[in-house]
């Protein structure tokens, strides 16, 4: 059996993601951390269905968090991350880059650190297309 751990499974991909593959068989650990930058009772309630759900499983944390992060994914000992946690919105990044900075640079090194030291065989980081900036030429390419 395929052993998933989701970064950001409260939020919007990774609830689907993780329903997905709940139907589909595989055991399905999330990690979230639960800001407040979408509305926490709506990601409260996505994880609320997934906790109903044989196989799902969860852990309140953030990516900054290396040590609890670290721990969190040793103990599910996962075939695969799927890492879609981040700070999002670009406007606040310019308000509060340190922050900004911090979970998506510091905690996508953790991520894929744990994945490095435990042996992680798959890691699976997505992004978006906000990177890009304004480029209208399609479809976008990582050499743009």
């Amino acid at each position: 059996m395929r052993r998933i751990y989701i970064t950001g499974v409260a939020g919007f991909i990774g609830y689907h993601l993780a329903r997905l593959l709940l139907d589909e068989g595989f055991i399905v650990h999330g990690m979230d951390g639960m800001t407040d930058y979408y509305d926490v009772t709506l990601k409260r309630r996505r994880l609320g269905e997934l906790q109903q759900r044989p196989g799902f499983g969860f852990a309140e944390c953030m990516l900054e968090d290396d040590q609890t992060l670290q721990a969190d994914i040793a103990a599910f000992r996962p075939d695969v991350i799927v890492h879609l946690a981040a700070q999002a919105g670009v406007r606040y990044s310019l308000e509060a880059p340190r922050s900004y900075l911090s979970s998506n640079i510091d905690g996508t090194f953790n991520v894929m650190e744990a994945a490095r030291e435990l042996g992680v065989r798959h890691l699976l980081l997505a992004s978006t297309s906000s990177v890009f900036g304004a480029n209208t030429d399609m479809p976008y390419r990582e050499t743009q």
